[in-house]
Parts: C-alpha cells; sequence; structure tokens
C-alpha cells in the first residue's frame, strides 16, 4: 500500500508539470506515464525494504523509518538523479528525432523527479505511522499465500546465495562473460534489422492509381471503378472514397485516389494491417491498365515529395539523356531486389501529344494572332466555365466546350475554325499545322537541378535500414556514372540521418550518467562499476527483438536509452551498501560486496519486477497501434531480465576487481583478500 500511494501522486505531478511546460496530452506523453508508472515505485521499494529491515531488528516504527531513510537517502538520490540524468541529452537533442522526444523525455523526467522525492519523504513518514511496532517477527505471515511467497523468497535467496560464492571464487569467468557481452552487442547491433517507425494500425489505408501516360479521363474512370468495385468488396473494409484525374496534390490526369476505412480489428478477417496490405496488392495487381499502389500511411510524415510508394530514392544530373537512362535502369534494378514492391518513377515524357505549329506570316496576312488561335483550343476543349445560371435552390456551372463524340478524335481539330477580321471564318487547319507527338506530362527538379524520384514500398519481413543497404550495395555493382547523384528522400532520409544520431545520443546519455554519479560517488572508478551491467541488458534487448523478429525502430531505441537508466539502480543499492560497509563497519571489499548483495537481493528483485509489470502492457502491444510501441516494450523487457541475470554475478566481481587496482582511501587499512564466508541473509 505504502509504495502504491507514489504511483497517483507522480502521475499528478507529471500532469501538473505537463501543464507548466505548455506540453499536451498525446500518445508520447502518456506512453511516458505508462513507462514511468514501473519506475516510480522502485524508490519507494527500496526505502520501505530497508525500513522494514531495521525494524525486523526490533526498532519501533518510528526509529526504524529515521534510521533507514538516514542510510538510503543517498542510494535514492543517486538512483533518482542518474536516471532523469539519462534524458537529459534526448532533451536538447535537434532533429525530427528531438522534437519526437522531446515532450516524451521531459515528463518522464518530471514523474521521476516526483517520485524520488515522494520515496525521500512522504514514503518514511507512512512508515512511522502505519508500520505497528508488533514484536520482532510477530508481523510476518504463518501461513498461507504470504507464507507462501516468503517461502519461495528465501529458497531463491539460498540459492542466489550459493551460485554468488561459485561465481566469487571464479571471478575470471564472469569476468569473460562481461567481455562476452560487450562483444556480442557490438554484433547483434550489427546483425538486427533497423527501421525508423514501424507500421501502425490506424483503421485506414491509402491507395494510388496511375493509369498509362496515353490514357483518357474517360478511360481511366473507367479503371478506377474497377478498382473501387474490388476494393469495396474485400471484407476487411467498411467504407471507401474514390477520386480520379488532376486535383489536390496529383496534378496529372492519368492519377487516382482511394481512400479506404478499415473494419474494427476484431471484425476484420485479417487482423493484422500488413495482411490486408498484402492480400489487397495481389487483388489490385490484376486489374489491366492500372497501378494501384496500397499504402498504411505512416503516423509520422517526415517529408519528401509526394510520391505513389512510402519511400523516396532520388537520382540527379545535369545531363538529361545520362538522368533519364539510368532511372529506368535503377527502377528496373530496384524491383528485381527481395522485399521492394510497386517500385514506380516519376518520369512521365512519353506522353502523346498534339503539337499545334502556328503559320504565323499565313496567320499575319489573314489578321489572325496567336492568342485568338490560343482561345478558340481552349473554348472547345478547355472546359472553361463561361457563366453560372442560379435557380431558387441551386446554381449551375455554365461549361465551354466542343460536343464529347469531337473530344476522341485529334481530327476534329480540323473542323474548327477562327474568326477573323471581317467576320470571315478560317479553318484551323489553314493557319496551322498538327503534328503527333510525345511530351512530358511532368519535369521535376530538386535544388534546380533535373531530377528523378524512385518510390518503392516495402514487404512486411523487410526493414528500411536493410533496403538502404540493399540499394547502397547495387549502385556499387551498377557502377553508376561519377556525375549522377542519388540520395534518399522524406522517411528513409531522416531515418539515415537519425540512425548516426541515436548512436551519439547512447554515448551521450551513458557519459552524462557518468559524469552525474562520480559527482555523487566522488569516485571515477565506482560509476565504471555501476555500469558494467549495461552489455548485458543491450544483448537481452536485442535478443528480445529478434526472437520476436522485430526491427529495431525508433521506440525500441528509446527502450534501449530507458535500460541505462534502470538497470544500474541494481549496481547502486549493492555499491552503496558495500560501500557503507567498509566505512563502518571495516570490512574488506571482498566481505562487504558479498554481505551487500544478499541483504539488498529482495529490493533489487521487487524492483525489477515492479519495471516489468509497468513494461509489459507496452511490449503485448494492447490497443490501438500498440504493435508500433511494442518494440519499446520487448526492449525493457528484454533487457531487464538479461541484466538481472547477469549484473547480480558481475557487479560484485568488477567491483572486487576495481577495488584491487585502486582502493577505497577511507578503508584502506582493511584486509581486502580473502573470498567472503558465508554471512547471515537479513
Amino acid at each position: 500500500m505504502i509504495p502504491a500511494v507514489t504511483i497517483p501522486v507522480a502521475v499528478i505531478g507529471a500532469f501538473i508539470g505537463l501543464g507548466f511546460l505548455g506540453f499536451s496530452i498525446n500518445v508520447l506523453t502518456l506512453l511516458a506515464v505508462i513507462l514511468a508508472i514501473g519506475l516510480v515505485v522502485d524508490d519507494a521499494i527500496v526505502m520501505l525494504e530497508n525500513i522494514i529491515r531495521h525494524k525486523e531488528r526490533g526498532l519501533s516504527s518510528m526509529q526504524a523509518a529515521l534510521k533507514g531513510s538516514r542510510e538510503i537517502g543517498f542510494t535514492i538520490l543517486s538512483m533518482t538523479l542518474s536516471l532523469v540524468a539519462v534524458f537529459i541529452p534526448v532533451m536538447f537533442m535537434g532533429g525530427m528525432v528531438g522534437r519526437l522526444l522531446h515532450e516524451f523525455a521531459m515528463t518522464i523526467s518530471a514523474t521521476i523527479i516526483v517520485s524520488g522525492i515522494v520515496s525521500l519523504m512522504l514514503t518514511p513518514m507512512m512508515c512511522s505511522r502505519w508500520l505497528s511496532d508488533a514484536a520482532h517477527g510477530a508481523d510476518k505471515p504463518k501461513r498461507g499465500f504470504m507464507a507462501m511467497i516468503e517461502r519461495a523468497f528465501d529458497a531463491m535467496l539460498h540459492g542466489y546465495d550459493v551460485s554468488l560464492l561459485w561465481c566469487l571464487k571464479r571471478k575470471p569467468f564472469v569476468l569473460a562473460v562481461f567481455l562476452g557481452t560487450l562483444v556480442g552487442t557490438w554484433g547483434l547491433y550489427a546483425l538486427i534489422q533497423k527501421d525508423f517507425l514501424p507500421a501502425e494500425d490506424t483503421g485506414r489505408l491509402i491507395i494510388y492509381t496511375e493509369g498509362g501516360q496515353d490514357v483518357s479521363f474517360d478511360a481511366m474512370k473507367r479503371y478506377q471503378k474497377e478498382v473501387a468495385d474490388i476494393v469495396n468488396s474485400d471484407p476487411n473494409v467498411a467504407a471507401t472514397m474514390s477520386r480520379v484525374g488532376a486535383a489536390g496534390s496529383r496534378i496529372t490526369n492519368n492519377a487516382g485516389l482511394l481512400f479506404l476505412r478499415l473494419k474494427p480489428r476484431h471484425a476484420r478477417p485479417d487482423a493484422n494491417i500488413n495482411d490486408v496490405v498484402q492480400n489487397l496488392r495481389r487483388k489490385l495487381n490484376k486489374v489491366a491498365g492500372i497501378k494501384s499502389f496500397v499504402r498504411n500511411p505512416p503516423a509520422i510524415r517526415v517529408g519528401g515529395r509526394l510520391s505513389n510508394a512510402q519511400y523516396q530514392y532520388t537520382l540527379q544530373d545535369l545531363d538529361l539523356e545520362s538522368l533519364y537512362k539510368w532511372a529506368e535502369v535503377m527502377a528496373a534494378e530496384l524491383g528485381k531486389l527481395p522485399g521492394f514492391q510497386d517500385v514506380t518513377t516519376d518520369l512521365k515524357i512519353r506522353s502523346p501529344s498534339l503539337v499545334v505549329d502556328i503559320d504565323r506570316d499565313r496567320a499575319g496576312t489573314l489578321g489572325i494572332k496567336a492568342e485568338e488561335i490560343e482561345a478558340v483550343l481552349a473554348n472547345a476543349f478547355g472546359g472553361r466555365k463561361v457563366s453560372t445560371i442560379y435557380t431558387a435552390a441551386n446554381q449551375y456551372a455554365v461549361i465551354l466546350e466542343v460536343a464529347p463524340e469531337f473530344q476522341k478524335d485529334p481530327e476534329a481539330l480540323k473542323k474548327l475554325y477562327i474568326r477573323a477580321p471581317g467576320d470571315r471564318l478560317v479553318p484551323l487547319a489553314a493557319v496551322a499545322t498538327l503534328t503527333r507527338g510525345v511530351s512530358p506530362l511532368t519535369i521535376s527538379h530538386q535544388g534546380q537541378i533535373p531530377a528523378v524520384t524512385i518510390s518503392f514500398n516495402l514487404a512486411p519481413e523487410v526493414s528500411l535500414g536493410t533496403a538502404i543497404d540493399r540499394v547502397h550495395a547495387l549502385e556499387r555493382e551498377m557502377q553508376v556514372p561519377a556525375t549522377l547523384t542519388t540520395s534518399f528522400q522524406g522517411t528513409a532520409k531522416v531515418f539515415q540521418e537519425s540512425l548516426a544520431g541515436m548512436g551519439m545520443l547512447l554515448a551521450l546519455a551513458i557519459i552524462v550518467v557518468y559524469i552525474v554519479l562520480g559527482i555523487l560517488y566522488e569516485s571515477f572508478i565506482h560509476p565504471l562499476t555501476i555500469l558494467s551491467g549495461l552489455p548485458a541488458a543491450g544483448v537481452g534487448a536485442l535478443l528480445a527483438l529478434m526472437a520476436f523478429d522485430m526491427p529495431l525502430t525508433l521506440y525500441g531505441f528509446v527502450g534501449i536509452i530507458m535500460l541505462v537508466g534502470i538497470v544500474k539502480k541494481n549496481a547502486i543499492m549493492m555499491i552503496d551498501f558495500a560501500l557503507s560497509a567498509q566505512r563502518e563497519d571495516n570490512l574488506s571489499p571482498d566481505e562487504a560486496i558479498y554481505q551487500a548483495c544478499l541483504i539488498r537481493f529482495r529490493p533489487i528483485m521487487m524492483t525489477t519486477m515492479a519495471a516489468l509489470m509497468g513494461s509489459l502492457p507496452i511490449a503485448v502491444g494492447f490497443g490501438q497501434g500498440g504493435e508500433a510501441r511494442a518494440p519499446l516494450g520487448l526492449t525493457v523487457v528484454g533487457g531487464l531480465l538479461m541484466s538481472q541475470v547477469i549484473t547480480l554475478y558481475l557487479t560484485p566481481v568488477v567491483y572486487i576487481y576495481l577495488d584491487r587496482l585502486f582502493p577505497t582511501k577511507a578503508i584502506r587499512g582493511a584486509s581486502g583478500g580473502g573470498e567472503p564466508g558465508r554471512a547471515p541473509a537479513e
């Protein structure tokens, strides 16, 4: 009950901080609060456990609260400040990733600070008032469920005691395991697939359609209707809206767009959004005359030019002939790469056209200007609005154009007449020559340099990081000319930038934590012992993602950064107690760290279990879009499980080795070479 009070108080404090900082309640701030729930009780658990330990020695509730809080206060301060320090680089990070994670970092930091204050002030007060002053051991359960838990914990403690002694007698082996986790972290990071933001099920899909460059508007409407009929018959789709032609962001008449609203997940035959997309792709690829590009719109759009597919790869060259040649070659080769889907380009330079070449001398002789010829063509085929008819209940636009049967045949141009001076009608063929040819539908530039953008989608089993590596390998294999510049745009570009920035962010987080711990402990050595469990956490996090076939995404990287702050709590509790035992009881480092491991075993297990339970709902992926945030929970759960097993044995070994290399000045006179004996576990 006492640690549980920390949760509502910390959450209320977090929302007060949100209001003060001007943040809204959104997905990221709520995610920070949910994750913090598993962390805010840690400090209160550590404080409560230490007070109860003194109370079980015979002290009254008030005396136990005073002594226990005084003894553990610095430990809680160290854990709180070092956990907040992890997010300092995130708070001041620039770029797209910095803007995304700024509110997340500020929210979780505010929640942790409030929980630290509550643990240092409110928790000891409640312990002094609510814990009974029963005789020593009288309040321990004798039977029932709680007694069974106590017996199970005593068995775990005994097993840990035996295994810890075994490891302390084989320190080189434990150190080799530590080096193995270092190598394993780098190896797994190189092997795991990497992505920016995972696909999220928002219940919406977009289908971009594109006809041939020579398609007419009427033909495009027929193709679009055929696509819409297939989509409407799909059992996963609840409603659709279809549009064809140049409108909004679509600037050519051979383009169309469909918006799809899916049924709720429980009512769909295919609950997985990726299965819905792939099934629709297979159905729509059978429609002749039109290409369909099914997209699950990302929750966050991060720039890039509008394209049929989600990812963009741009080629630039001043030599148009070389640019157009290599654009077609690269598009064809990208389509052959495994996992690449819907590969297309914005290179549309072969649209059939009819060139009207005006004979200006002949037209001038007849008194006809070029503007008059242009006006006749616009009136005939431009669909100009010339008036509006107003009625009592509605209004109607009056469109000037030739009859539909004359709009389909270029020969109809010969039947057009231009009014010359003197009200003479001159046929268009008398003053102009009509020539069939091809011309571009669109011409693209980027930075004033001609550009062609190849867009593509990816199969669910292929991550963006893997796709980028394959494209770079293809460039080297094809030996593109030096004049051709290639680059990724939009999401792929931001992913490349964030991937480089994330490594620096993780390094900065570790450095900041090391500095904060160094200031708190007034030592350069003890922070190294505290941080020695990080490689094990990295191995556990990456193995968890690989076990569930998930790439390392932005959310997963946030989970790894959080592990930097969470994992070191175990080592802080051990080292604080060991240093205190060395100073006050004049114990050797071996004996001090041995007793610290046994005495702090209970709070370490309790705080780890609390953090695990707080992260499990996110790891399971409950709720709408939960599958996108699952990597965050998985990295925390996997990292905690792996580091929990390894750091319980690694921390004492590293502590002993470093103390022998750099003896603690305050206890230099104590003996430090022998193996620890068996100490009572309280």
